[in-house]
Order: structure tokens, then sequence, then C-alpha cells
């Protein structure tokens, strides 16, 4: 690992940002970034899934821009916003804006915090455990719980894609500064293997029984791909690599009986 001087924004995201890259049919990322993390540089992702109807779906909104958002539309009507939990919803105002016919979908307990209620964010709906008719038989989602924390996972039957938020952080070590590669790699959250940062390991296995059972039923769909928020995702074997990154959840034991 080299101590050399890095950009943030050319070392940690992954270029080109803010245009959809295909990834599967009917499934696009895009990579944006950095954010500013507690003073750490951090690649963001937003997943967009197009539906049956040609709808597009935009799973933890990324930055706005008219470029990227005439991009989207050349694939599809935007219509979905998905704020899969508590940290991954500020961006999702200004395509609420730019998109008025858009309809904004929340991770539970989201409305009710004060930052969410001072920013005007208007919720059309609540995510839970069953998927909204919307996308239901395309699309199945889990609610991952914790204290304080609800993260809403989908799994698109089309592609086999899993999309998770920041229940696994699979963060490169080679693409961060010295320092952060090493904290990330003491957190749990570097990658090849990634995993949830111990901090919010805290707050799910507050949960663990609840939390076990909503990633063992994601993973009986068993997943070809992994996109995750932060970091590498898993572009291929994505069931056998994802139960390694949770088996701080699942128990080695589980972990061995599925491989």
């Amino acid at each position: 690992m080299s101590g050399a001087p890095r950009s943030a924004a050319s070392q940690v995201t992954y270029p080109p940002l803010d245009v959809p890259k295909a990834v599967a049919d009917g499934v696009w990322l895009v990579n944006s970034g950095p954010m500013n993390v507690y003073g750490m540089p951090m690649p963001i992702r937003m997943t967009v899934i197009r539906l049956a109807s040609g709808d597009l779906l935009l799973h933890s909104p990324t930055r706005h821009s008219p470029a990227l958002q005439a991009a989207l539309e050349a694939e599809g009507r935007i219509r979905h916003l998905v704020a899969p939990n508590i940290a991954h919803w500020s961006f999702a105002r200004d395509w609420q804006r730019a998109v008025p016919g858009s309809l904004l979908w929340a991770a539970p307990e989201l409305a009710g915090r004060r930052a969410v209620r001072q920013s005007g964010l208007r919720i059309d709906g609540e995510l839970g455990a069953q998927a909204p008719v919307e996308w239901r038989g395309e699309i199945e989602q889990a609610v991952i719980p914790g204290a304080g924390f609800r993260e809403v996972a989908l799994f698109h039957r089309p592609s086999a894609t899993l999309v998770l938020t920041d229940t696994v952080v699979n963060l490169e070590p080679r693409k961060l500064p010295t320092a952060m590669a090493l904290l990330m790699r003491l957190a749990g959250a570097a990658a090849p293997h990634g995993g949830a940062p111990l901090y919010l390991r805290a707050l799910i296995m507050v949960k663990r029984r609840a939390t076990a059972d909503a990633m063992r039923r994601l993973l009986a769909y068993d997943p070809q791909r992994v996109i995750f928020a932060h970091g590498a995702r898993f572009e291929t074997d994505g069931a056998r690599r994802l139960r390694r990154s949770l088996r701080w959840l699942l128990g080695r034991e589980d972990t061995r009986r599925r491989r």
C-alpha cells in the first residue's frame, strides 16, 4: 500500500461519475462522490432499475444533474425514488423537484427524523417487507432492522441482482488514503470481502435474529450480482461472496454449510 499523496476525487470514486453504466439488462449504476463522511472521502453509488412498465426506479439517489436526468430519461420514465435508509435520502429532494411526477419511497421511520421533517422532503410511501404493487413480482425486498437503523434491500429477479446500501461496505484499500485504508480494514469494511462497519454492526446486533432471517431470505434468491452503495460490487458469484461478508452476522457454521 503506497503512502503517496492521492486525489480523493480521482482515486476513491469510480469514474466516469454521474453517468449511467449498464451492468445487466434493465440495470444501471451511477457512480458519484466523493462524499465527506466524518472527514473521510467516500464513494457513493445509485442503482437504477427499469421495471416491466418501462418506468425507472432510482435506489439511493445520488446528486442530480440535467445531463444525468436526460441520460436516464432516454431509458425510461423516472417514476420511483427509493430512500433506503437514514443516511441515503438527501439527494432525493433534488430529484423530487426535477421530476415532479416521481414518487418517493422511504425506509421505515425515516419520515419521523427531525432532519427529514425540516428538509421539506415529501415522502409518498413507506417500504416494508412486502414490495408495493408498483414492482411486486419483479423486485423482492427485505427490511434489515437495527437499533435506530432500518435499511431496505432490493432483489431484482430478472437480473438476479441484489442491491444493498450500508449493510455491506466494500471499500478497496488501494483507492483510499493510507490512514483511511487502515481504518476500514480495522472496521471490517474493506474489500475484497467487506462487511458492515463496526459501529453499524453494533446497531444491527441488537436485532440480530431478525436481521439474519432477512439476509437468509435474500440469499435464498441466489443473487449472482450484489451492488453496494460504497465500494466494489460483487459482479459474479454474489450469494457465496455475500455469505462470506456476512459471517459476522450469520455465523461461521452457517457460512460453511452453504459453500
